[in-house]
């Protein structure tokens, strides 16, 4: 049994579910609170510990909303009749598991980039379709493999065009706009830094998959079964219900809403800075309605993909918790005045980077980690002279690496599939340190 087999082996046996982590990580950062936080003269640390985490509980309810709705909508777009078909027709390509490997990953990368919540789905959706076309013609592959592949895109999602932090400081009056100004993107997303890094990655993560898929370290190897298909839309006895499949309520509606939003977008005068949450989300309901024409075809699409938000609906409070604790105690300024006390201008930026790995692993959202730890990398950066864009993309990259081994995001993707965080994540943590080698030389590099 070579190395590689016996670490699968180790984390398919061992590694709980995506619950269990969090709750276990809930633990952690509460012992970890009771070590380093001072509660204030006369309040027991127990409750000192316990508010900030019931404090910080519902704080994201807004921002889960909003990564619910993006991710059934992504979900629903996917289920369209043009997307389901494109998709179907890149798995019909596929004729072998090496190629299907290499399909996959290429296509969940430059989703992600475009966006993360459509790149997720996209890639969910089309490691199962590959799974079941080869399975259809008795080629069995490895499905754990394959849906590592389709979660690629949130490696490299907050270098991608739905960046959190490089949308956000290119945005006027944004939180941090007195202490580092307004940064363009074109010194974050666009700069050669991060075009290496994407450049890179869409070389070196399908190469890896297509030489991984063709190895024999396939001990468990999975068929594909027969994903649920959107009903088509079918004459009805009633009124209601010929309204219900009349294709012309659902495409007037998108475009009414594709209407405003192209409006919206192009008298923003920054067509880039438009691109925040709520902006993505009614695109993408605009995009759903058209794709899908019909009501009832876009309500069976919604009913579908509502079934991959089971874990954000009931594990992003405990995350929020999490990120209470480290906030409210104020455990998280300890971490960071402990990396920048031994940091220099040249070590920061990998300082930088790595307590952005680290903090994502116990807030694994991209928007709450840059509220509460950008203001401090940013004050830092200030102080040692180095410079915003570089240390705004070593979050970024942080925050989008250690994604490969927080199962948090990949509860739709394991929803869609019917796969288990441990099928995953064996393959998922080595693309996670090809990816980390690579951002570290564009850190530097550049």
């Amino acid at each position: 049994m070579t190395v590689t087999e016996k670490y699968i082996l180790v984390v398919r046996k061992f590694l709980p579910s995506p619950l269990t982590i969090a709750i276990l990580l809930t633990v952690i950062t509460a012992i970890l609170a009771a070590v380093f936080a001072t509660p204030s003269d006369g309040e027991s640390l127990t409750w000192f510990i316990a508010s900030a985490w019931e404090k910080g509980l519902w704080d994201l309810l807004q921002f889960a909303m909003q990564m619910m709705i993006m991710l059934v909508l992504g979900h629903s777009i996917a289920l369209t009749p043009s997307v389901s078909g494109f998709i179907n027709r890149l798995a019909t390509q596929c004729k072998s598991p090496k190629q299907a490997a290499l399909y996959v990953a290429v296509f969940s990368v430059l989703a992600g980039y475009l966006n993360w919540g459509l790149g997720l789905i996209f890639g969910a959706i089309l490691a199962r379709k590959v799974a079941e076309n080869l399975g259809s013609r008795n080629i069995k592959v490895n499905f754990g493999l394959l849906g590592a592949c389709g979660y690629l895109s949130l490696l490299v999602w907050h270098g991608g065009l739905s960046g959190t932090a490089p949308l956000t400081v290119s945005t006027p009056g944004h939180s941090l706009e007195s202490t580092i100004g307004i940064i363009p993107i074109n010194e974050t997303l666009f700069s050669a830094r991060n075009i290496f890094s994407l450049v890179s990655l869409l070389i070196v993560l399908p190469v890896m998959a297509f030489l991984l898929a063709g190895s024999q370290n396939q001990n468990q190897l999975i068929r594909g079964t027969i994903s649920p298909e959107i009903n088509p839309d079918i004459q009805t006895e009633f009124a209601a219900e010929r309204l219900d499949h009349s294709r012309f309520p659902g495409i007037i509606l998108g475009s009414v809403i594709l209407i405003l939003a192209l409006g919206e977008m192009f008298s923003s005068g920054n067509l880039l800075s438009y691109f925040q949450l709520n902006t993505v989300n009614f695109l993408l309901l605009g995009i759903a309605f058209i794709g899908h024409g019909s009501i009832h075809a876009f309500t069976e699409a919604a009913e579908e993909a509502i079934k991959g938000t089971t874990g954000i609906l009931i594990q992003f409070p405990l995350y929020a918790g999490i990120m209470g604790i480290m906030k409210y105690t104020g455990l998280l300024t300890v971490f960071a005045d402990w990396f920048v006390s031994f940091s220099t201008a040249d070590t920061f930026p990998f300082f930088a980077y790595f307590s952005s790995a680290l903090v994502n692993i116990l807030v694994p959202s991209g928007g709450g980690q840059w509220q509460l730890q950008g203001p401090i990398l940013m004050d830092a950066a200030k102080s040692l002279g180095v410079d915003y864009s570089r240390i705004i993309m070593a979050l970024s990259y942080g925050d989008e690496l250690t994604n490969m081994l927080q199962p948090f995001w990949a509860l739709p993707l394991l929803g869609i599939t019917g796969l288990k965080a441990r099928d995953i994540l064996p393959w998922s943590t080595l693309f996670m340190l090809a990816a980390g080698t690579i951002y570290l030389i564009s850190l530097y590099l550049f």
